[in-house]
């Protein structure tokens, strides 16, 4: 946005800018000074949701949720605006007003005011039955004898009126809430807060008492059943162990687990026992035999062993009885005493002759009878040991449906339990907080007070505020809607292109280019126009001396818009300088050699077929075919192309009053002669968009060199 050109519009409108404000101002003035005094009273109401001195909890304000605070405070203060409070506080006034007549707040409204005495005590009564029933006041309670809704409404008592003027809010996050009311008495306004306030109180109270002792019922309700539940789901598990004959299944499988373990044991280490002695006695019966090359296994001993031969078949009956006879300990004791026997005998017989290799021989003998004995103790352990574990493995087994059994029954004792003892934490909770649950007091009555200050001086403000900002923003649409083209930034911002020069309009009804330059009368309009046209002549003679060009084309946009007047003047000027100037087209006469008159002209389409022309002393005008037919169905361009060469080289300036853009056709083909070219635009005028295009074109045309702002005021000249 142009901020200069707003501004000058500003200053244009700036006595509508100044005179509404204070018109507006000044009847504010009358309308409010005779406003009524107004009455503020306000109550305070604390929650003890954040005042540390109420809190039962330690530590309860320091670790409140600051969110869950301000949600509470809002839910309070909403609640203080529900129908059935706003109601309650309405049958009130309603009734003060009535039962008080000379000290009602309020003048009876014309509704009321139509009512006799006992109209008046019957809706009284009616008024006290809604009051006590804690009943919402509707629009339906118009269809009753009373148009209940509509008399409360013309009392200015309703809920919609009462909260225009009711404020309810917390202040600065504090433990209160404050209830303000502003009205025309000061006691309305004291009564008005300090009722809601009881009223809410007290009702808030009820309904949180309400609703806590119902939730103490159900949860007892539900505690009962919980525990009920509890109980038989252990008594169930208590009849399943005492059932099966289990008191700890999960230690007494624990014991047979181990038990089998330690038998799997026992009885690897008597397999490993039998697997070594088996070896042993291989290797013995090796050297008895002779295959491992020993001196003594050749020897024969003279002692009788048929006494040790007897004892092993003793000790081999022994080892039989003793595993037949589930291992008695008197078997197992003559098995010892047969062995020692044995020991002692072959002992003897090897202390007769150590070097004998008899003897040598007798103690192998000795020990692969230990051996075998020892193998026959092995083998008889782990019949023993497999009974065992058979025994102890059917146990273990027997255990298994009950261990799945009372997994069941203790996982819903379990979970039971823990249901109750949840049920009974809600329980115990809700008590708690029934006990020590949010208690509303009025901690401020609200009180008569001053009347508050005058805002005759606020309304009067806003009012010159308002009204100059209206007309700020008025004026600033119709600058934005505003596309009219007015000066040479304007028109150069628009178009994106260079402006050569304005030229001011000149009201002269006779105007002629002699009357401007010789002016004696010293006529501004005439002076600042030959100045101007200076220099847009200065611009010209720059552009033909830089590139040695003559031809000069002036068109527009629309027709009417001073092109040929321009171009004409533009001739005088060049005159004026000495030059020999040519003008096809434009809107003078042509100045005789012998005096400044202005003689008869010549046709352009003439010296196109005779290629002659008469040349004056200071301008040659060539006057165009009125016509507009087409420039090229007169002439081949080649024959065009040489005609314009012989203008060249006869004349210094060369300046045609090209046809307006809007006859683009015609207007294309004098263009394609013209070697500069400029575009004339009229101020005041809009820039509309199907100009866009013809402005695009005259840009590309390779002399382009600017525009002309013509018939711009003086006074916007700089």
């Amino acid at each position: 946005m142009d901020i200069k050109a707003f501004l000058k519009v500003l200053n244009k409108y700036k006595w509508l800018l100044i005179l509404v404000p204070i018109m507006a101002a000044v009847i504010t003035f009358f309308l409010v000074k005779n406003l009524p005094k107004e009455y503020s009273s306000e109550a305070q109401i604390a929650t003890g949701l954040v005042d540390q001195s109420k809190q039962v909890v330690a530590g309860g304000p320091q670790n409140s949720d600051y969110f869950k605070i301000s949600q509470q405070f809002s839910n309070i203060i909403e609640r203080m605006k529900m129908r059935r409070i706003m109601s309650i506080l309405s049958y009130r006034l309603i009734l003060h007003d009535l039962e008080n007549p000379k000290d009602s707040f309020k003048p009876y409204s014309p509704k009321l005011d139509s009512l006799d005495n006992s109209q008046r005590q019957e809706l009284i009564q009616i008024f006290n039955e809604k009051l006590q029933q804690k009943s919402v006041v509707t629009i339906v309670d118009n269809k009753g004898k009373f148009k209940l809704y509509d008399i409360l409404s013309s009392m200015g008592y309703n809920k919609e009126d009462l909260e225009k003027k009711l404020s309810i809010y917390r202040p600065d996050n504090s433990d209160f809430i404050n209830v303000s009311y502003t009205s025309e008495n000061p006691k309305l306004s004291a009564f008005v807060v300090n009722t809601l306030a009881i009223e809410f109180i007290n009702n808030y109270g009820r309904d949180v008492n309400v609703n806590q002792n119902n939730s103490i019922q159900l949860l007892d309700s539900l505690l009962k059943k919980k525990e009920g539940t509890m109980n038989d789901k252990n008594a169930a598990l208590k009849e399943f162990k005492m059932k099966n004959g289990v008191l700890n299944l999960d230690k007494q499988s624990e014991i047979v687990y181990t038990q089998i373990s330690a038998n799997e044991e026992r009885k690897a280490q008597a397999i490993r026992e039998i697997q070594a002695n088996l070896m042993a006695i291989a290797d013995i019966d090796a050297k008895l035999n002779g295959r491992s090359g020993d001196s003594f296994s050749q020897g024969n001993s003279t002692v009788d062993n048929r006494a040790i031969v007897n004892l092993k078949n003793q000790l081999k009956e022994a080892n039989d009885a003793y595993i037949d006879g589930n291992f008695k300990v008197s078997d197992k004791k003559r098995i010892d005493s047969l062995s020692r026997l044995i020991d002692r005998l072959s002992s003897r017989i090897s202390d007769g002759d150590v070097t004998n290799p008899i003897a040598s021989r007798q103690g192998l003998i000795q020990q692969k009878l230990a051996l075998q004995t020892a193998v026959s103790q092995a083998k008889g352990s782990i019949k023993s040991i497999d009974n065992e574990l058979a025994m102890l493995k059917a146990k273990y087994n027997s255990m298994v449906p009950f261990d799945a059994g009372i997994q069941n029954y203790e996982r819903d004792a379990e979970l039971a339990t823990k249901d109750y003892m949840a049920s009974l934490d809600s329980y115990n909770q809700t008590r708690t907080e029934q006990n020590i649950a949010l208690k509303l007091q009025l901690a401020q009555v609200g009180l008569e007070g001053p009347p508050l200050p005058s805002k005759g001086i606020i309304y009067i403000g806003l009012a010159g505020i308002a009204s100059f900002f209206i007309c700020f923003v008025a004026v600033l649409i119709i600058f934005l809607l505003d596309n009219t083209i007015r000066d040479s930034r304007q028109l150069e911002a628009a178009t994106n292109s260079r402006v050569l020069g304005s030229l001011n309009y000149m009201h002269d009804a006779d105007l002629s280019m002699r009357n401007v330059w010789n002016d004696n009368r010293n006529n501004p309009e005439y002076t600042a126009y030959r100045d101007l046209l200076r220099s847009l002549r200065f611009e010209i003679s720059n552009a033909f001396e830089s590139d040695d060009t003559k031809i000069l084309g002036v068109t527009s946009l629309n027709d009417k818009e001073g092109k040929s007047f321009i171009a004409s003047s533009l001739a005088y000027s060049f005159a004026m300088i000495g030059k020999k100037v040519l003008l096809i087209g434009g809107e003078t006469e042509v100045v005789k050699s012998n005096s400044k008159e202005l003689s008869l002209s010549q046709d352009f389409e003439t010296f196109l077929v005779k290629r002659q022309i008469q040349t004056e002393d200071l301008i040659t005008v060539l006057n165009k075919n009125d016509n507009n037919s087409s420039l090229l169905e007169m002439q081949n361009a080649k024959n065009l192309r040489a005609g314009f060469e012989v203008l060249r080289n006869e004349f210094d300036v060369i300046i045609i009053d090209v046809n307006s853009l809007r006859d683009i056709n015609i207007a294309k083909e004098w263009l394609l002669f013209t070697e500069k070219n400029i575009a004339v635009f009229e101020s005041g005028k809009p820039l509309e968009d199907r100009d866009r295009e013809l402005i695009d074109y005259i840009k590309g045309q390779p002399g382009f060199l600017g525009w002309v702002l013509n018939k711009i005021q003086l006074k916007k000249i700089k």
